[in-house]
């Protein structure tokens, strides 16, 4: 494609696109592959001139572009701080590949799985939240939810760049293949055991489900355990990101402060 030549939806339709200027950044400093960087016209302050002089040592092609086009090419016009990295279709792994990573760690595997999150932004927050409490993956429906966008990648702030992501035809037939590989299977239910009581040792998985409807009835029931998150105040339920957050960092707790004393 001439570098020169403006850029439309339709030409991206194979391609991914990270958006702002933390993804971009975050994505040219681990070495992603990029095929280039679209950045608005006039623009060179801040991190833009470390992302231009980065692209320049690596041999990506930097095009200018006008805000509009930004604007047309990312799914929330003004949010892209002046720059998108235009790179190949994002990758989704296997789950034998999120439990390789768990073993060449010596660690338990830790899983989320997601059932229904169709919110980007929760999805991006759920991603950010995982990477920090180092989830070794996180799994995902191609029916019902949403994928790796980028307003996903850039509600979570670079960590799509490091957490591997699996897309699944079926969550339950994932949720067979972790049991048989030897994970519990946790998911939050208003029905369930109190999150701070029960047991998140060891090798383990949670599902966290959909803003509205939760994890759906045929899920929960192939799940070992169901949680819930208590609540003191008179609203009865949290987002799914900020209670995907709770329930992994109560896995964290188990895993790195059981011993600890107080």
């Amino acid at each position: 494609m001439n570098p020169k030549a403006p850029e439309t939806q339709n030409a991206l339709n194979d391609k991914y696109i990270l958006i702002g200027r933390n993804a971009v950044l975050e994505a040219l400093t681990h070495q992603k592959a990029l095929d280039k960087i679209l950045l608005k016209k006039g623009e060179r302050q801040g991190s833009l001139i470390k992302i231009m002089a980065i692209a320049k040592e690596r041999g990506i092609i930097v095009q200018e572009v006008e805000r509009e086009q930004l604007d047309k090419l990312s799914e929330s016009p003004g949010t892209h701080q002046g720059v998108l990295g235009v790179c190949p279709a994002k990758a989704y792994v296997e789950i034998d590949e999120i439990l390789r990573i768990a073993k060449n760690m010596n660690e338990a595997p830790f899983v989320i799985l997601l059932n229904g999150i169709m919110d980007p932004h929760n999805l991006g927050a759920i991603l950010r939240s995982a990477e920090a409490a180092g989830v070794h993956g996180v799994i995902i429906s191609k029916h019902r939810s949403v994928g790796l966008t980028p307003a996903v990648v850039k509600t979570s702030s670079g960590a799509t760049e490091h957490i591997p992501v699996c897309r699944v035809a079926n969550i339950n037939d994932a949720i067979v293949k972790l049991k048989q590989a030897g994970l519990w299977i946790t998911c939050a239910d208003m029905s369930g055991t109190e999150l701070f009581n029960a047991d998140l040792s060891g090798a383990v998985g949670l599902v966290i489900g959909s803003e509205g409807e939760g994890v759906s009835r045929l899920t929960a029931k192939n799940c070992d355990f169901k949680v819930r998150i208590p609540m003191y105040g008179k609203i009865g339920s949290l987002n799914a990101s900020v209670a995907a957050a709770i329930m992994m960092y109560e896995v964290v707790r188990r895993r790195k402060f059981s011993g600890a004393s107080p």
